[in-house]
């Protein structure tokens, strides 16, 4: 099956304003910024998904786990900005492969602690330090002496998009401006 024919100017796609110019993916910050979160997900996945037999999220729970030891789905969800559904199927998935062991919180029967096995620390113990070769290995491509301009930068896009975020929910479709 053959891809379909896209246009290819403004003047081809009559969706777009007379005087408008098509946004180009390419060149535009968010997507950049989604395809280089994937592709970089996606190549750290290697190191963790056949030795170990999980994914994305799951290696995301375990890596917030070993960071802070005893936590809750819900602290899980906040430091890895996923949805609790896509925390709580992790979680599930790694207490399934003996990774993970859930324990009652006395104070609020609703929630459970969570934190790694003996199993889940030695992976954890195991991972970490290809984790930290990997993104050294990215962090080698960039000039000397750039990673904290990259830290800055990418600081400022995340706190940026945070108050874009927050100002759209706050006023409803599109984003205010302050005077």
């Amino acid at each position: 099956m053959s891809p379909p024919k896209l246009p290819h100017s403004a003047d081809e796609n009559p969706a777009l304003p007379v005087d408008s110019e098509p946004l180009r993916l390419e060149t535009f910050l968010p997507y950049r910024l989604s395809i280089l979160s994937e592709v970089v997900s996606r190549a750290l996945s290697r190191i963790y998904s056949d030795r170990f037999g999980i994914a994305i999220p799951e290696w995301r729970v375990v890596a917030t786990i070993g960071q802070y030891g005893k936590v809750t789905a819900r602290d899980v969800g906040a430091h890895s900005h996923m949805h609790k559904t896509k925390v709580s199927r992790a979680v599930a998935a790694l207490e399934a492969l003996g990774y993970v062991a859930r324990t009652p919180n006395p104070d609020d029967m609703r929630e459970s602690f969570l934190e790694l096995t003996p199993r889940g620390e030695a992976m954890y113990r195991e991972l970490v330090p290809q984790a930290r070769a990997f993104s050294d290995a990215l962090l080698a491509t960039l000039p000397a002496g750039s990673l904290a301009d990259l830290d800055e930068l990418l600081s400022r896009l995340q706190e940026a998009a945070r108050h874009l975020g927050d100002n759209e929910t706050a006023h409803g479709a599109g984003v205010s401006t302050p005077d």
